[in-house]
């Protein structure tokens, strides 16, 4: 088991949004361990992405964003959901992210089950909101270092050929639609 170190995340976001995906997201708590095998990213970038939370500027809100790279990113939305991000930039960017969208369930399966109230593996954490309610991701999170063993880090898992993953526009944006940077894993690839 191999932490992802923090020179991964110092590339462009969008790379590293590709890269992401075949790692293992791990959460640890309350002496478990739960994870699943990234399957979907987004990238939001800085200055040429009207989506981003960062192309505003700095707030309080979105200034992990704008820090040390391989940390996470939690913010909330809708009133309700929280939302997991790694923060991934190369050195000419101010800010930048990655939106972990969806999990492919590995450890701790019972535990996520408990945490969404379903027994459908397959509707544990196929979106971002589902994804950080199955682990229990919350602002308690935010800043974390996944470069390391925490409560939340990020573990080598199976190379992604880039023939393996398709790019879409993001979901749920009206800013920015052009830029394909939603990236995931085709069907029966892992």
């Amino acid at each position: 088991m191999i932490v992802i170190p923090r020179t991964f995340y110092e590339r462009d976001t969008v790379n590293v949004a590709q890269d992401l995906l075949g790692q293992i997201l791990v959460r640890r708590i309350s002496g478990k361990t739960i994870s699943g095998i990234i399957v979907e990213t987004e990238a939001y970038r800085y200055k040429d992405d009207a989506a981003s939370h960062s192309f505003a500027g700095r707030t309080e809100r979105n200034k992990a964003m704008f820090g040390e790279v391989g940390r996470a990113y939690v913010y909330f939305t809708y009133g309700m959901h929280y939302c997991v991000n790694a923060v991934a930039r190369d050195a000419d960017s101010d800010a930048g992210a990655v939106l972990l969208r969806a999990l492919v369930p590995k450890e701790g399966i019972d535990f996520m089950m408990r945490q969404r109230k379903t027994d459908l593996v397959s509707n544990l954490t196929n979106g971002p909101a589902k994804l950080a309610q199955a682990l229990c991701i919350t602002k308690k999170q935010y800043g974390e270092d996944l470069t390391r063993k925490s409560d939340l880090y990020i573990i080598e898992g199976k190379k992604v050929n880039k023939s393996d993953i398709d790019a879409k526009a993001r979901v749920g944006i009206k800013k920015a639609i052009d830029k394909l940077w939603n990236f995931r894993i085709s069907k029966n690839v892992l």
